[in-house]
């Protein structure tokens, strides 16, 4: 009886083994098949408006309110926030000082100019006196009357009164164009300030979205940390990081489709639009810009998602699942080792361009 029984089990594990081995035969070898294949780059992705930017103040203070509020509609020169400091407005008021006593200067009506116009007035005087008291002598002495010295007396007064009055109009000239060379830096330390003073009102430079505040009221605003963030209110684009081993793949105008948390069961078709040549030493991944064929009816900024960039797609072409190749370019089959020649691949397959046809099998590695 124990014999009978020693013989069913051997029986029965001899059974088992067998159709374990026939059932590890079908999952450990395959044929060639053939079918469509597309070779693509993953990214990870992110919607963002397009034309988003930063929004800076360009001088320091204390906020004093946000005069909108994230989500409002904004256009080009739409007052965002309002910043104080006492500083530049002290600054503006002396400029302006400045600039009217530089204005009165010039205008002649203070008592530099209107002295030295008064001493040339007196100059043309005395000039016009010596003058005919020159000519006068003159005419004497060509008769031979009087006397050589008293000539002489006069020809010097003359010239001395002359000389004089040019020296007062030169003097007067070089007041005059000094008082309009103040007048000019006072306007334009006037405008410089007037411009400083405009500053405190920080601007939007696009028609768009106001997405972001970064500042509430009464915080210190420095001309390093951004204020806002404002992009377009319908234009959206993808952003895409690639992997560096990938991104020579790229060209411009390859399609993408792309896959958002938000929209799990639908898949969009895009087209790469920018390819940012500059590598993140941190992340070791370049940044690509794609445009949606047909966005989504409704977007926000930070949407992310996946991206598979459609680098080749080829029809009716031989291929084997990967994971059976050796060492990139080998295969075993009944015969041994073959090499092979490989075309594109995806995650999973990959084209057999030669070595290999539909009548032969390829075995797992290991097998």
């Amino acid at each position: 009886m124990q014999t009978v029984f020693s013989y069913c089990k051997a029986f029965l594990l001899f059974i088992s083994a067998t159709l374990l081995l026939s059932c590890g035969t079908d999952e450990d070898k395959t044929y060639p098949t053939r079918s469509r294949l597309t070779e693509s780059v993953y990214a990870s992705a992110t919607v963002q408006p397009d034309s988003l930017y930063q929004v800076y103040a360009a001088v320091g203070g204390i906020l004093e309110r946000n005069l909108l509020e994230e989500g409002d509609i904004v256009r080009k020169g739409d007052p965002i926030a309002q910043i104080v400091n006492n500083t530049p407005k002290l600054n503006m008021d002396n400029a302006r000082l400045n600039l009217e006593l530089a204005r009165d200067n010039y205008s002649g009506n203070n008592a530099v100019l209107s002295g030295m116009r008064d001493e040339i007035a007196a100059a043309k005087l005395k000039m016009k006196n010596d003058s005919s008291n020159y000519y006068r002598q003159k005419k004497l002495w060509d008769q031979k009357i009087g006397s050589e010295v008293e000539y002489e007396t006069r020809k010097l007064a003359y010239e001395l009164a002359s000389s004089n009055l040019q020296v007062l109009k030169g003097n007067y000239e070089r007041m005059k164009n000094e008082l309009k060379t103040k007048l000019i830096q006072a306007e334009n330390n006037y405008k410089t300030a007037l411009i400083a003073t405009d500053d405190f009102t920080v601007t939007s430079k696009i028609n768009g979205t106001l997405y972001n505040l970064y500042k509430n009221q009464g915080e210190i605003i420095s001309t390093m940390e951004p204020l806002a963030a404002i992009g377009s209110s319908d234009q959206f684009v993808i952003e895409l990081l690639v992997d560096e081993v990938d991104i020579v793949k790229l060209r411009l105008a390859q399609k993408a489709l792309i896959t958002l948390d938000a929209y799990q069961e639908r898949v969009f078709e895009a087209r790469i639009s920018k390819i940012y040549p500059q590598k993140d030493q941190r992340s070791q991944t370049f940044k690509i810009e794609a445009q949606f064929k047909a966005p989504p009816e409704v977007l926000y900024p930070g949407l992310a998602g996946e991206g598979n960039i459609i680098i080749t797609e080829k029809d009716s072409v031989l291929t084997i699942p990967k994971d059976f190749l050796i060492d990139g370019n080998k295969v075993k089959t009944a015969d041994g080792i073959v090499e092979i020649a490989v075309g594109i691949q995806n995650l999973d397959r990959v084209e057999v361009l030669s070595g290999l046809d539909e009548d032969t099998y390829v075995l797992r590695p290991g097998e």
